[in-house]
């Protein structure tokens, strides 16, 4: 909390920072980060493939039971009205 108090105060006269601080800022926050080796992105992407495969697979199927349940009502109906 210290050092947020303190970056705000460290500003210019008209507190916007320069764009050479700027830089600096965003150079040093980009240290801090960390990338996903590419054994990491290529089994999650093949999670991601499998899943999706999956999950259209799967309400593919429960899409073509609505619509048989629905066509047997629908036949049901007609036999039972008499058209």
């Amino acid at each position: 909390m210290s050092e947020a108090v303190d970056t705000l105060d460290n500003k210019g006269k008209n507190g916007k920072e320069g764009i050479g601080e700027f830089i600096a800022h965003t150079r040093e926050e980009l240290d801090k980060t960390t990338f996903p080796s590419s054994d990491d992105v290529k089994n999650t992407t093949i999670i991601v493939i499998l899943n999706v495969i999956f999950f259209a697979v799967y309400l593919f199927l429960i899409d073509q039971a609505w619509v048989y349940i629905i066509e047997g009502l629908t036949w049901l109906i007609n036999k039972i009205v008499g058209i």
